[in-house]
């Protein structure tokens, strides 16, 4: 007994010791690099890293998606940072739901995975407004992105509070936590080169504040090659393999490894074949790569309407590799698990030493990697879109096919082939489990001038400086007075109005009822109403619904773009010849009646019409149902909608419109040959967007509150609530 117990203090002793050592391992933990690769805690890496957005997705989801990033071979998740979600107005912040930065990246801790954090605050990524607040633009003084004091103090106080949120919850790797590296800015080079001086003073201050707030981690710059020193610079594209860091002794880094691309409402589904996604990876890394990350490895749903950038879909799918819904992307999910065991089989040969290049054939290459500890791997490429080819490598034979590379851990065995595919899977699709919902409705009412809760302003007015982003929608609403002796009265030759607007969408009713819609499109958001409408003696209502569809997300000074009617608008045909209506007094009334009323949120009903409204513009719709049974993920099949914004339970789905039918090339797809965003693309002469995910944990067992608003007319009949099986 007495020697148990004494073994008992000995292993007690030995365990405390341990302990002691791997919390001082954990303070003391460094991150590093040099041209090779990237060394943490010593060790010396190829980082294989993705992009999981969290707020595109939900809190319930992260473990799951999380989990399937890591059995797909990755090291590191990487996100940006939405400042518009986490600081909603000025002062006030949210951590909270789909915005718990803290508890997405602690999951990703307890995986094992490392975090590479994009602070920014500028992110981009399709996200409305790029990720600034709205509230930002009317900060006095203030211009976006350049050297200007109003900007850089209210970009440095919300970079603060996010770092030292992290420091707090022990989150940077010296720390013991996951995040090995951190972003300023983003994708600023092209900014930089055309506003000039104050573009590099800009890049210069941020660079110095994010390193003066000591996080113990390297910090990057992508797509900015005048990434002032100690900052990494990247790039991000389709392809990276040309690209060299500004600096000898930094690595060679991928930010951005575009697996597919975006949907724009009016725009086909883009795709990336697995093969060349594969390829292009394949030969950054054979051309010294140390990190190279997939944007999107889950792409998500932009939910609500203060996720999605200027007429981008609410589905960001993206064609990543694991799908919108959570879902494995097959077999591209599949196929690049491959093509990371076989880089990191290869990986004590590719940090220690560079490769020896031999062409030994047309449209051939070879990259040889020899250590001095003996270890060899070897990427046999076949450059040719069109043939095989059989390329001799050490006296062995090697089969390409066309456009691929071939990866050899050991200078012998050929491991994996990026053209050949031998994951298998088939295509997700939307299988029907409840239709015929038992649906009520209720009219949107059409204001007028004369209505009491308006605001009345001499001209037109910009649409945002108005509604500062609380709504989609603002009413523009004047009177036309046509005198008696007016000569289109007895001709019966209706006046022609004409609208301009600076988009997005365009709705028009002239004495309550409906006249028209016109909307436009990412690369056209500008649009014109052009109509002859029926005017009778006296006064005539006009009333003028303008839609946002997103706030822009890129561009020098976007934040001074314009949305909205902001004319000319002209009455022509009247026995003045053409009457100008811009400069006349216009009142403005934001958001809709509907909204007023917190339709969306509130359960019981609402008087509105006896019979169910079908095809009509401006409805509201609502239905409740039960959850059905099971895990598989759901979506809402909307094919017989137009356009508006869903709700389940009082939280945003997002904007619909699978009105929006899409336009561009579609058909067989090469995989072979360099990619571009429009070369793959599916779903031409479809809705953009048929689908819309529906997040179970936003269900409750039964009596779940289904809310539609309806613009353009719809038949809420024929919708369906479907799951998606692989």
């Amino acid at each position: 007994m007495g020697s148990i117990l004494k073994m008992s203090k000995i292993n007690f002793l030995v365990v405390m010791v341990l302990l002691a050592f791997a919390a001082c391992s954990s303070v003391r933990a460094t991150v590093s690099y040099d041209d090779k690769a990237f060394i943490i805690n010593g060790q010396r890496k190829i980082l294989i890293s993705g992009s999981i957005h969290y707020p595109r997705s939900t809190p319930e989801m992260w473990p799951d998606l999380i989990q399937k990033a890591k059995y797909g071979g990755l090291d590191v998740i990487q996100t940006y940072v939405f400042w518009n979600g986490h600081e909603p107005s000025p002062g006030n912040y949210n951590f909270e739901g789909r915005f718990d930065l803290v508890k997405f990246i602690k999951l990703a801790h307890q995986a094992g995975l490392y975090v590479h954090l994009r602070i920014g605050p500028y992110v981009c990524g399709e996200w409305n407004f790029g990720g600034f607040p709205v509230w930002l633009k009317y900060v006095p003084g203030i211009e976006f992105r350049t050297d200007n004091q109003p900007f850089k103090v209210a970009m440095q106080r919300f970079v603060e509070k996010i770092v030292n949120l992290m420091k707090s919850e022990n989150l940077f790797e010296p720390q013991g936590g996951p995040i090995i590296m951190s972003q300023i800015e983003n994708e600023y080079g092209p900014i930089e080169w055309e506003i000039g001086a104050p573009g590099k003073a800009y890049s210069a201050w941020a660079a110095k504040m994010a390193v003066g707030l000591d996080t113990g981690v390297p910090w990057i710059m992508c797509k900015q090659e005048t990434a002032p020193d100690p900052m990494i610079d990247t790039c991000n594209g389709f392809y990276c393999e040309g690209f060299t860091p500004n600096r000898p002794n930094k690595p060679k880094m991928w930010t951005e490894a575009w697996t597919g691309w975006y949907t724009q409402f009016g725009g086909p589904v883009p795709y990336r074949p697995a093969e060349d996604l594969a390829f292009s990876v394949a030969r950054f890394v054979q051309n010294n790569g140390s990190f190279f990350n997939y944007y999107m490895y889950h792409g998500g749903t932009n939910f609500g309407r203060n996720a999605a950038g200027l007429f981008v879909a609410t589905s960001y799918d993206y064609d990543a590799p694991i799908d919108e819904y959570g879902l494995l992307n097959e077999p591209k999910w599949g196929h690049l698990r491959d093509l990371h065991k076989a880089i990191k089989q290869s990986e004590a040969a590719l940090v220690s030493s560079y490769p020896t290049v031999t062409w030994p054939g047309k449209n051939q290459e070879v990259h040889v990697f020899q250590s001095k500890s003996g270890a060899c791997a070897a990427f046999l490429s076949n450059f040719d879109t069109t043939y095989s080819t059989k390329l001799t490598f050490r006296n062995m034979q090697y089969d390409l096919p066309p456009w691929s590379i071939s990866i050899l851990p050991d200078c012998k065995t050929a491991v994996y082939n990026t053209a050949t595919i031998n994951s298998k899977g088939s295509e997700a699709k939307m299988v029907p489990i409840s239709s015929g919902l038992n649906w009520e409705s209720y009219n949107e009412q059409t204001p007028s001038a004369d209505d009491g809760d308006t605001l009345a302003m001499q001209g037109l007015w910009e649409q945002v400086n108005v509604t500062r982003d609380s709504s989609d929608y603002l009413w523009y609403l004047t009177d036309i007075n046509i005198a008696s002796n007016e000569g289109f009265l007895k001709s019966g030759q209706w006046p022609l109005l004409t609208v301009m607007s600076a988009g997005d969408t365009l709705h028009v009713f002239i004495n309550g009822q409906f006249s028209g819609t016109v909307y436009g499109s990412l690369d056209k958001p500008k649009l014109t109403y052009s109509k002859y409408v029926n005017l009778r003696a006296g006064i005539n209502k006009v009333s003028l619904l303008s839609v946002s569809v997103g706030l822009p997300n890129v561009g020098v000074h976007y934040e001074r773009w314009n949305t909205g009617v902001l004319g000319p608008i002209t009455l022509k045909g009247v026995n003045e010849g053409t009457r100008d209506l811009t400069k006349q007094r216009w009142f403005y009334k934001t958001g809709l009646k509907g909204e007023s009323l917190s339709l969306a949120t509130v359960s019981e009903r609402v008087k509105g019409s006896l019979q169910l409204a079908q095809n009509q513009p401006l409805t509201w719709y609502k239905t409740t149902f039960d959850a059905p049974e099971g895990n598989d993920p759901l979506g809402l099949d909307m094919i017989s909608m137009g356009k508006g914004e869903i709700w389940i339970n009082g939280q945003s789905i997002g904007r619909h419109w699978p009105g929006y039918v899409a336009k561009g090339s579609c058909g067989d797809c090469n995989y072979a040959g360099t990619f571009t965003e429009k070369k793959c693309q599916r779903n031409c002469g479809q809705p953009s967007q048929r689908w819309y995910h529906l997040p179970r944990s936003w269900l409750k067992p039964s009596g779940n509150l289904l809310v539609v608003f309806e613009e353009w007319g719809g038949d809420p009949t024929k919708i369906s609530l479907d799951k998606r099986i692989a």
